[in-house]
């Protein structure tokens, strides 16, 4: 995935990822407004436009600061997938490199960021009536029982998958349940030719402050009238895209499950999981040049700088 420090006439996509709360957006947009260039989001909830503040949206300020993409583009009636997310993202690039050079890329969805750069071989169409139920059943039972599942009917995923993430996990019962095949199975295991080099720039921060950004933004949301949005979207919590940090927990709040204080401690709790799980995941990749997130916006232009195209240098 990597490219070398030889420049070429080559497009270049800069992926800039890393766990939630530890400062994508603000390096991209900083990099994007350096390069003269447009950002495309590989967030898999920032996409859908009736969730904003549970998925941290970039403001309105940032939004108008460089032109995004895939941002609030999609209804969360809207079927969506890492594969749904390659063809949507190679169809926009081939239209955009026409008129920039260089492309930055930021989210904090591996898989997505995976199929963009490596591929992935399609996976059927998923029966609706399919995901209702095992959602149904989630939303009943909990994880423990989407666990109990896959180590029944897919214990290649159970012994290599996400098993702390019920919406990966969920992903993962409906795939087999209606091909029989792993969703691991689908994941290609020979990279895909692509039409740009591609550099990919993970960003870090010392565990206790990355954990402290995730507790102050969950506060900072619930400010921002993060309840008043769940509860405009009880109706659709069925939803796929709703099977996520930030909606379930204050979907038990209102079922008188949970108190308040406890669905916010829950949401910080599950963020931090979410934000450890990525932190892993893209540790295992390795393309990706690390960088400590405070000094990011200083050091990420330099390094960038030798893998320009020439038309950029």
């Amino acid at each position: 995935m990597a490219v070398s420090h030889t420049p070429d006439k080559n497009p270049l996509l800069i992926v800039i990822a890393g766990p939630t709360a530890v400062g994508k957006t603000a390096v991209a947009i900083e990099v994007a407004k350096q390069l003269g260039t447009v950002i495309l989001s590989a967030d898999s909830r920032q996409c859908f436009k009736e969730l904003n503040i549970g998925v941290a949206r970039p403001s309105t300020e940032e939004l108008n600061a460089v032109p995004h993409y895939f941002i609030a583009s999609h209804s969360i009636h809207d079927a969506m997938s890492a594969a749904i997310y390659e063809a949507y993202a190679l169809d926009l690039l081939e239209q955009l490199f026409d008129q920039y050079p260089v492309i930055v890329v930021t989210g904090g969805t591996g898989l997505y960021i995976k199929a963009l750069l490596d591929g992935m071989d399609p996976i059927p169409s998923i029966p609706e009536e399919l995901r209702k139920r095992i959602i149904a059943f989630y939303n009943t039972n909990g994880i423990e029982w989407l666990k109990q599942e896959l180590q029944l009917k897919d214990p290649l995923f159970a012994a290599r998958g996400e098993m702390q993430n019920p919406r990966r996990m969920m992903r993962a019962l409906e795939v087999m349940e209606s091909t029989g095949r792993s969703i691991l199975e689908y994941q290609s295991n020979h990279k895909a030719e692509r039409f740009f080099n591609s550099l990919c720039i993970g960003l870090e921060l010392p565990r206790a402050m990355l954990y402290e950004r995730i507790d102050q933004r969950v506060y900072t949301m619930m400010a921002a009238g993060l309840e008043e949005e769940v509860k405009s979207l009880r109706p659709l919590r069925t939803a796929n895209a709703l099977q996520t940090v930030g909606y379930q927990e204050l979907f038990h709040y209102f079922d008188g499950m949970l108190t308040k204080d406890q669905a916010i401690h829950q949401i910080q709790r599950n963020t931090r999981h979410y934000a450890k799980r990525q932190l892993t995941w893209f540790k295992k990749q390795a393309a990706f040049h690390w960088l400590d997130a405070t000094a990011a916006q200083s050091v990420i232009l330099p390094f960038i700088q030798p893998y320009l195209p020439e038309t950029k240098k």
